[in-house]
């Protein structure tokens, strides 16, 4: 009897798993139907959302070969987040805010008659600011006034290695170089290594150097400037416009120094390869330029910066230009003042100059001297 139970319960089992797997397709069937229709709202809905998003994020449409068929898959990806401005020494003092005439994009600016010493712009000439590079203009004046022995092999050592900004050198530790190949890189490309070697060999060490060039910039007027280092890299290196126009005089007395300035491009030996340096301001190539010398600068605390000599409509000029923003900004206002002072009529200048009016624009609100200090 036990036996006929369990058989007439199996038979039903039989009969009726047909129908539970039909019914079981048809709700399998809906559910991958309405799961596929939610799927689609759903990516449909997402990216609707994600591109009335604040731009922190996206969603980005591809084509994918799935089986040999092709599939639209949507992914999202974020954004970067964008660049935060860092503030100069400039810009915490509000030199920024500074408008000129010319629309120059440098917080500082002052351009002097090399010949008469007469002023004809100036803009927050007399703040003292980070320098940045312009510092081996000094390096190299004391490196040819001392009439160091230019053909002398000097060794790379891990002391001329960049600790503070951690900046990348072709120069390896190691690297033997004369005095001469070493001034000419630090003054032509602003090689950090090399303007080290070269404070760290003078005699007594860099110590003594640094001593030196205050020694230098106090001997010359120059009461706005202070020196830590000779490459320019620490933010303690100061000076004003004022006082970089001074040192270009003396530096452009220099023959080394405006060869060295102003060469486009020097080829070196180093470590049996050959490095190609090129100079960090490309105007001194263009043939519509004739510059005596010139040294560029940069630092976050001091943005871009340049100082040169030039001749201009026959005259001899030197251009300071601090804290300026953009890659090519500098350069820019220095055409930008070139412009200018071709378009003045020949008499303008010195008439203005004897009435005691140059273009002098200033922020009554900056304090004279930013602190020597700044990290």
């Amino acid at each position: 009897m036990l036996k006929l139970a369990l058989a007439a319960a199996v038979s039903m089992m039989f009969l009726l798993e047909p129908a539970h797997a039909a019914a079981g397709s048809k709700h399998k069937a809906h559910a991958a139907t309405v799961k596929k229709t939610s799927v689609k709202r759903a990516k449909r809905t997402d990216l609707a959302k994600v591109i009335a998003d604040d731009n922190r994020q996206r969603m980005v449409r591809r084509i994918e070969m799935v089986h040999g068929k092709r599939r639209v898959v949507y992914q999202r990806v974020r954004r970067a987040a964008p660049a935060i401005a860092i503030l100069s020494a400039g810009d915490l003092v509000g030199l920024n805010k500074t408008h000129d005439p010319l629309d120059l994009r440098s917080s500082v600016a002052y351009v002097l008659d090399q010949t008469s010493s007469e002023v004809l712009f100036e803009k927050n000439s007399s703040v003292s600011l980070p320098i940045a590079s312009i510092t081996k203009l000094m390096t190299g004046l004391l490196v040819v006034q001392a009439r160091q022995n230019l053909d002398e092999v000097l060794t790379i050592t891990d002391a001329d290695v960049d600790k503070h900004k951690f900046t990348s050198s072709r120069l390896a530790v190691g690297t033997r170089m004369t005095r001469g190949n070493l001034l000419h890189i630090a003054l032509m490309s602003s090689e950090n290594r090399a303007a080290a070697a070269l404070g760290r060999n003078y005699p007594g060490g860099i110590s003594a150097f640094v001593e030196a060039m205050n020694a230098k910039a106090k001997e010359l007027g120059m009461n706005d400037t202070h020196y830590v280092d000779s490459s320019g890299l620490s933010s303690q290196n100061v000076s004003s416009a004022r006082d970089l126009a001074k040192l270009a005089i003396i530096a452009h007395q220099e023959p080394l120094l405006r060869q060295y300035t102003t060469d486009p491009g020097y080829a070196v030996q180093a470590g049996g390869r050959t490095l190609q340096y090129h100079n960090t301001n490309y105007l001194v190539a263009r043939p519509d330029w004739n510059i005596g010398l010139q040294k560029t600068g940069f630092i976050n605390e001091a943005g871009r910066c340049l100082v040169m000599q030039a001749m201009i409509q026959g005259r001899n000029v030197v251009m300071v230009f601090l804290d300026s923003k953009g890659k090519q900004s500098r350069t820019a206002d220095a055409g930008r003042m070139r412009k200018w002072l071709e378009a003045l009529k020949p008499a303008a200048i010195p008439a203005a100059a004897a009435a005691g009016v140059p273009v002098t624009v200033s922020a009554a609100t900056v304090a004279p001297v930013i602190g020597t200090t700044a990290q």
